[in-house]
């Protein structure tokens, strides 16, 4: 089977030398450099989040990215993902359309509703209206990448009359959809004949081939060859096992338990940790031991796409750099070779 193998990160706060956060401006500049680092060692994908909250730098992705695009030669990359719910279709369509000339046709758009809430209130939106927003304003945008101009009308937002939009789109910009693996979610991509990428951030990674089944199978009934499906998951590598899982475990902990707070979860435990590495959704490891896990996830679940969410909380800018470095030299072509063995 063929499989890209991208990158993601929020931009998560790092430390530096003294282990005191880094401010914002550096951990951007930052994320910058890792994208180039991973444009020279063959990612196929380089993705960046967007948040509006302290412990993520990110929260105008697209100008990460064009920054990105103007230093690269050949990686793709794009958001992981814009929560085009709080957003207005026609101006991420159109800062899309900009970054996707600046790379020359590299771009791509990942498009959720947020598992972060932050943005809802900060831009005016009411979250009563969640589901309304997303399926209204992804309906704008599959219309927007679809022709020249858009006739199109709903309730979050002034209507289009035979409208165009600018700047026009001079390659394909591929667009995905990403969830959390709701059978709902996943039939709305089908809907707008949209790529699939799907958010598997703890528990068992196999379990969620039943959605890629409702995915495929909807296609099957459409008449239409299934449009690709990806996995986004968190992980780390590291040149071995034991480096990595000690090397991760603090800022992953610190991130998890943070975040946890906010939402009613208890604080991470190490077996747990320890579990999500033997059987769950963390890939964390040397290159062998990640490239084995990836492969096993691509074969199992019938995915054409693998982003590794590589940034986690304090961790520092010199251990992302050398996982981004791994990822490129030796897990991506591992992978490959173990599944073109079968």
């Amino acid at each position: 089977m063929s499989l890209e193998l991208g990158l993601d990160t929020f931009g998560d706060v790092t430390s530096g030398a003294d282990g005191k956060p880094l401010p914002h401006a550096q951990v951007i500049r930052d994320v910058v450099e890792q994208a180039v680092v991973a444009d020279e060692v063959g990612v196929d994908f380089f993705g960046v989040g967007e948040h509006h909250r302290a412990d993520f730098a990110v929260s105008a992705p697209e100008v990460v990215l064009a920054a990105i695009a103007a230093r690269t030669k050949r990686v793709h990359m794009g958001t992981a993902v814009t929560v085009l719910s709080s957003d207005d279709p026609v101006r991420v369509f159109q800062r899309f359309s900009t970054v996707n000339a600046i790379a020359n046709g590299r771009a791509e758009a990942i498009l959720g509703r947020g598992s972060f809430t932050e943005s809802f209130p900060l831009f005016g939106y009411a979250l009563k209206d969640y589901e309304k927003l997303f399926e209204e304003k992804l309906d704008l945008f599959a219309a927007l990448i679809a022709g020249e101009s858009v006739t199109w009308s709903g309730e979050t937002r002034s209507p289009l009359n035979n409208q165009r939009v600018f700047p026009s789109l001079e390659n394909k910009l591929t667009t995905w959809v990403g969830v959390g693996g709701s059978p709902e979610s996943v039939l709305r991509a089908a809907k707008h004949n949209l790529p699939l990428m799907i958010a598997i951030i703890g528990g068992e990674p196999h379990r969620f081939r039943p959605f890629v089944e409702i995915h495929n199978r909807v296609y099957r009934e459409m008449g239409k060859p299934p449009a690709p499906v990806g996995v986004h998951s968190p992980g780390y590598v590291a040149d071995t096992d034991e480096r990595a899982r000690e090397e991760f475990w603090p800022s992953y902990k610190g991130m998890r338990d943070r975040i946890g707070a906010e939402r009613g979860w208890p604080p991470m435990r190490r077996e747990e940790y320890d579990r999500e590495i033997a059987v769950g959704s963390l890939y964390v490891g040397s290159p062998e031991t990640v490239a084995k896990k990836i492969a096993s996830t691509a074969a199992g679940l019938g995915v054409s796409r693998f982003d590794l969410k590589y940034s986690a909380g304090a961790l520092s800018h010199g251990n992302i750099t050398r996982c981004v470095e791994l990822y490129g030299t030796k897990v991506i072509p591992l992978a490959r070779e173990i599944l073109a063995r079968g």
